[in-house]
């Protein structure tokens, strides 16, 4: 079967002089039940992957994998995070640490103390039109944390799911299984339409690199059902 892009989204892309083709890997529906996203990537991609392939990997995925992906009816967001989340921006592709639902989150996974005090320097950032100060304070693990959202695939338009954890490990394993297909490195990527941030690589991987090749995040942002994606240089 040949991949092709999603909907609305371009196979190729230049980079620093060179093209790259993004191929987006569909695959079954992941659930908590799927204990090993590593199996799942060896499943689906790996028919296609080629020498000198990158593969990225979206962190939601991963993050379902690992148990942190939530149904919002389950959390029981405290006071503070009601209150909190009454002040973050939301954007068109997400809504982030806005419902009291992910900031709970934010709270247990990076501390009241660092959410508290990276709102009230974000606060007075918006004061003065400097913005992004709030996740700069919080950090990756804040910013990883994804809402529900109504466009996202059932059962995850009501889940909310914490970022994954040890993803340069995952990386590593998922590197390993696909290491007969040589395979040139592994990124554990979070992805919207408004950026993209690696959280975990193999080593030698270039990050940035890989954050400009997948700038518009080729993944898609609804239900495509493509969490793996690969990245291959097309000479002239």
């Amino acid at each position: 079967m040949e991949l092709l892009p999603n909907k609305g989204k371009n196979l190729m892309i230049q980079v620093d002089g060179k093209s790259y083709a993004r191929y987006p890997v569909k695959t079954k529906l992941i659930t908590p039940e799927d204990k090993d996203i590593s199996v799942i990537v060896a499943e689906y991609a790996k028919p296609y992957i080629q020498p000198g392939d990158i593969l990225f990997v979206s962190e939601k995925a991963v993050a379902i994998t690992q148990g942190r992906a939530y149904d919002i009816k389950d959390i029981k967001a405290s006071w503070l995070a009601r209150t909190l989340s009454t002040f973050v921006t939301k954007t068109p592709v997400g809504i982030g640490l806005g419902s009291p639902e992910t900031m709970q989150l934010a709270l247990e996974e990076v501390g009241v103390m660092r959410i508290f005090i990276a709102a009230i320097i974000g606060g007075l950032g918006k004061m003065v039109g400097v913005r992004g100060l709030f996740y700069m304070v919080a950090g990756s693990a804040a910013r990883s944390i994804d809402g529900a959202v109504p466009y996202a695939i059932p059962p995850y338009n009501n889940y909310v799911s914490k970022g994954p954890v040890n993803a340069n490990e995952v990386a590593q394993k998922i590197a390993g299984l696909l290491a007969l297909s040589r395979v040139e490195g592994v990124a554990i990527v979070d992805a919207n339409d408004l950026g993209v941030n690696i959280l975990g690589t193999t080593q030698g991987i270039n990050s940035k690199l890989i954050a400009k090749i997948i700038k518009d995040n080729p993944l898609g942002q609804s239900d495509e059902q493509t969490p793996i994606g690969i990245i291959r240089e097309v000479k002239s």
